[in-house]
């Protein structure tokens, strides 16, 4: 059965998403722009057109909607989005920019929408295998119109995992190393797909068992952290009680391995 959008803001970001996942496609064979935000942290031409238009499509219809994006008003992990009420979008425009610049194709985008500070919908778009990702609060997820949901893999040793590494691994103890030692020798199979909005989605259709990763930013976890949820599975702060998606530590699960997750990341993620 075809799942039905109820929302219009929902529609609206799906639209926006579906438009700026043309740029991001068309981009891939054409020269763009690369500088740096930091040693390994880039930001591309396609960036900035992708969040543009996103930006420019949320304005045109709802001008008075507060904006969280990525590349023209960012926030910090831990700053949340400022305000309790009232309804904010937040915006990555090219997750997996690394990969993109390199010509790796493990790329999307990804908006979500909050209300009173709670998010109500997100939405992850693939451009490259045009695969949509939809899920509002209370009505599940989707893939491509279609329900999804999380794996049913009982125990890490029978699970497959994602994970990723802070931009700014070197500059500290919370570089995530511990956190892949203890995994790498409790599951199945560790993947590094450098998107951690894809590997969440992932996690929402089965593909994954789960994910886990700290230093995000918002907009790396809002969208895809909904459909998870929305699809089944269980996502946390590492402490495992309940889900800040302010704070820049995430797990995400099918919910059946959860506690065995939060229990080797252990307190915070600290080493």
């Amino acid at each position: 059965m075809t799942g039905v959008i109820r929302e219009e803001t929902t529609a609206l970001a799906v639209r926006a998403a579906q438009e700026a996942g043309k740029i991001i496609r068309n981009g891939v064979s054409r020269p763009f722009d690369i500088s740096m935000k930091g040693k390994r942290d880039l930001v591309t031409s396609i960036d900035r057109e992708s969040e543009a238009l996103i930006i420019q499509t949320i304005k045109r219809r709802y001008p008075g909607d507060r904006i969280v994006a990525e590349e023209s008003a960012p926030v910090a992990p831990g700053e949340g989005t400022g305000e309790s009420t009232g309804r904010a979008w937040i915006i990555d425009p090219l997750d997996g920019t690394n990969n993109y610049a390199h010509g790796y194709p493990f790329f999307c985008v990804a908006i979500a929408i909050e209300e009173g500070g709670e998010l109500v919908a997100g939405v992850a778009y693939d451009p490259l295998r045009d695969e949509l990702f939809v899920a509002e609060r209370g009505r599940g997820a989707q893939l491509n119109g279609e329900p999804i949901h999380v794996s049913s893999a009982e125990s890490l040793g029978d699970s497959i995992v994602a994970t990723g590494f802070p931009y700014n691994r070197t500059e500290g103890s919370e570089n995530n190393l511990m956190n892949l030692n203890r995994f790498i020798l409790s599951v199945r199979g560790i993947r590094r797909g450098g998107s951690a909005v894809l590997d969440l989605v992932y996690v929402a259709c089965g593909r994954l068992d789960g994910f886990w990763e700290l230093n995000l930013n918002i907009w790396d976890v809002a969208a895809a952290g909904i459909i998870v949820r929305e699809a089944g599975g269980t996502v946390s702060n590492f402490s495992g009680e309940g889900w800040d998606h302010s704070v820049g530590d995430i797990v995400a699960s099918n919910g059946l391995i959860h506690t065995q997750m939060t229990n080797l990341v252990g307190a915070g993620g600290r080493p």
